[in-house]
């Protein structure tokens, strides 16, 4: 089962893309295991002098150098928050006598489109998605270089001075977040360790690039508030020589940011073929500080004669449509899987968004429509917490519903009610470890809950799933539950379910066979490490979330289920679609077959009929499954030897030990349980319309009997 969002993004292409190859990708797979060497990097450290040589405000230019401050004659020492000043704004316009091959002004004004993206951030309808994507902004220009899909290294960064290590060039990356704690290693911008006009961050394309664009943001930070307002944009082939982009006689001044999250596009006027662009600052939020957060738009130019860009020059071999569809392709583009598959997909609804929008699902079994005993159920969703948009969207756009809620933490919050019971010690337990009830006030008309929210637990509570994952974006890295701490006064602990080492290993499965998770030589996304864990995560551990859709799924279904972020750019461009496929293609498949790990089988009276909701329990693991409404059931359990217990109610119990090996597939373990002696009074009293009586209430009257024949 594979719901697919209202709105597209990249997990939902991966989604989609596995539905409509899901057959043909259990063949051969394209191994592309692609990594630059590590002697290249060492090459770029020995060779490195040469960029921190440009000359400062009281050194002599060189002759070929086109000065990027000639108007200012003297250095200036930390004035109070330059502005642009009124000359150097009408520059701008440029001279209409004079003709320059930089005269044609920008396409569109920047600050303009982060003003149009803050009040779509706040409020979007579906039909600006289908009539105008965000991505129509950039598509004519040339892609992004990758600040943001780390495609552009660290070594590739450089500045005029930094701040501290934490705000170096290496955390001038579109879209970077800072980390818990602000003033360690990972902060969130380049800012410059001083405030004036000499100051700039340096991109080395490391070949010739036609560059077209440059998207600004300003710090990521809780507390501070710094962005750029205007910069100056220079370019360079030997990073000695440099060129100010002009607008008619004089530099152009590109506008900035006007507060510090929503990204900002300035075009150049014309391409610029060059190796080396810089960014200079021009002025600067007036209480804050020169900070950048940064995407260069460009297209590299050929370089056969190069063997470490072609050694890393991704291809597929998948014909598959790599583009970001709105609603009405991605419902289109499922109705063409359809066709080609009408006896293996089905595609229906299960609901609709709160903009009456209906929410598809595609089904592939080959009985589609139906439930078959013995054959487990996945799933795979996308876009219930996608941040659908593009690198003009901001960090939070398409988090949140038409209505502004948050569908991947909008579940009922559980741990708290099962945390309670068993703290409870002499009070009688009422919370079952499992298939817990939802609490009365959620179902109340008047709670937060959104309309796809309880589509999507109307369909968990329809179909028996066993296992699921949930993509996402913006890290790289696998979370499993638990997703909230139980200590309330943390933000952050380690909190296992009963099935931790089950789930480890199922997020492990995925991470593994992913082709940069597990890398130890990636860098990471924002600030977190997961190395240490082999790509995969404790969601208490990293953040904690009340009312997560994982702990949701285990403790009120049978359904396991994880968060996988699959890239560490949300939004990206189309032309990085071929590789996030490649990254996540095995992994996808891998990650469905642990559907089949641990044992399997049904529960079924003495007369061979199934026993719905029986109760299967596992000796040692404090967290049962129920049997589905055929009475046949599927455990996900590790290999090992397992005591396993069925009971359901009105019928006596049978246990038996159940082997799990290391080979694919579940082991079966079916149960034969008979009815006890008071069911069968019970069926007995009600089969000739009669009221059973307790046992120990016939006793007791049969006493009272006696003790009045003796007097």
């Amino acid at each position: 089962m594979i719901p697919l969002s209202k709105k597209g993004s990249s997990s939902s292409q991966l989604c989609l893309a596995l539905c409509a190859f899901g057959l043909a990708l259990f063949g051969d797979l394209t191994q592309a295991l692609i990594m630059d060497e590590q002697d290249y990097y060492l090459q770029e450290i020995i060779n490195r002098d040469h960029y921190y040589s440009f000359p400062g405000p009281d050194e002599e230019f060189s002759p070929f150098t086109e000065q990027h401050g000639e108007e200012e004659t003297a250095p200036v020492a930390e004035p109070p928050r330059l502005r642009p000043g009124k000359k150097e704004l009408k520059q701008k316009k440029g001279n209409k006598k004079e003709k320059s091959v930089l005269e044609i002004p920008p396409a569109k004004n920047g600050n303009k489109k982060g003003e149009k993206n803050k009040k779509g951030n706040e409020k979007m309808p579906d039909d600006a998605y289908e009539s105008r994507s965000a991505y129509a902004d950039i598509r004519e220009s040339c892609p992004p270089l990758g600040l943001e899909t780390l495609k552009i290294t660290d070594f590739q960064l450089h500045a005029s001075t930094t701040k501290r290590y934490g705000l170096g060039a290496h955390r001038g990356r579109l879209n970077i977040q800072a980390g818990v704690n602000e003033n360690d290693f990972y902060d969130g911008a380049w800012c410059a360790g001083r405030n004036d006009p000499y100051q700039w961050i340096e991109v080395d394309a490391r070949r010739l690039t036609k560059f077209t664009g440059i998207i600004t943001q300003g710090r990521n930070s809780l507390w501070l508030s710094d962005w750029v307002t205007s910069y100056k944009v220079m370019l360079s082939n030997d990073s000695h020589a440099w060129i100010t982009v002009k607008n008619g006689s004089g530099d152009m001044i590109f506008e900035g940011n006007s507060e510090k999250e929503i990204p900002v596009l300035n075009e150049l006027p014309v391409p610029i073929v060059a190796r080396y662009i810089r960014i200079n600052p021009r002025s600067w939020y007036e209480e804050g500080s020169i900070c950048m957060r940064l995407e260069i738009l460009g297209c590299p130019l050929p370089d056969p004669n190069n063997y470490y860009h072609r050694r890393n020059e991704m291809t597929t071999t998948d014909n598959l449509d790599f583009k970001h569809h709105n609603y009405k392709e991605m419902r289109q583009l499922m109705k063409v899987v359809n066709e080609m598959c009408p006896n293996i997909t089905r595609i229906y609804n299960i609901g609709k968004s709160h903009q009456g929008l209906k929410l598809y699902a595609v089904e592939i079994s080959d009985n589609p429509g139906e439930h078959e005993v013995g054959e487990p159920e996945f799933r795979y969703m996308a876009g219930a917490h996608g941040n659908e948009g593009s690198e003009l969207g901001g960090w939070s756009l398409g988090r949140w519903t038409q209505d502004g809620i948050d569908i991947n933490n909008n579940f009922p919050d559980l741990n708290t009610m099962l945390w309670e019971a068993e703290d409870r010690k002499r009070v009688q337990r009422k919370v079952p470890n499992h298939h817990i009830p939802i609490p009365e006030w959620y179902l109340s008309e008047n709670t937060t809950v959104a309309v796809e929210t309880r589509a999507v637990i109307a369909w968990m509570e329809k179909i028996p799933f066993v296992l699921g994952g949930n993509l996402q974006g913006g890290e790289l890295v696998v979370a499993y539950p638990y997703d909230m701490v139980r200590s309330t006064w943390k933000t952050q602990e380690h909190t296992p379910t009963p099935d931790d080492h089950v789930f480890r290993w199922l997020a492990y499965s995925y991470a593994s066979t992913h082709r940069l998770m597990t890398d130890a030589r990636r860098r990471v996304c924002h600030t977190e490490d997961f190395q240490k864990e082999d790509g995969t995560v404790n969601g208490a551990s990293w953040h904690t979330v009340a009312g997560s859709i994982n702990d949701f799924s285990y403790l009120h279904t049978n359904c396991f289920e994880l968060s996988i972020y699959v890239g560490c750019d949300k939004y990206p461009h189309e032309s990085e679609l071929p590789e996030e496929w490649e990254n996540n293609r095995e992994s996808l498949i891998v990650f469905m077959e642990q559907v089949h790990r641990g044992i399997k089988g049904m529960v079924r009276d003495v007369s061979g009929k199934g026993i719905p909701n029986a109760i299967i329990s596992v000796e040692g693991v404090n967290h049962d499954i129920r049997t589905a409404s055929d009475g046949d059931y599927w455990r996900l359990l590790n290999p090992g030897d397992y005591m396993v217990t069925a009971k359901a109610e009105g019928y006596t119990s049978s246990t038996k030990n159940c082997a799990v090996g290391y080979d694919m597939g579940a082991t079966l373990c079916d149960f034969t349980i008979s009815k006890t002696n008071l069911a069968r009074i019970k069926e007995i009293m009600e089969k000739f319309g009669k009221q059973p009586i307790s046992l120990s209430i016939r006793r007791l009257r049969q006493r009272a009997r006696q003790r009045r024949q003796q007097r």
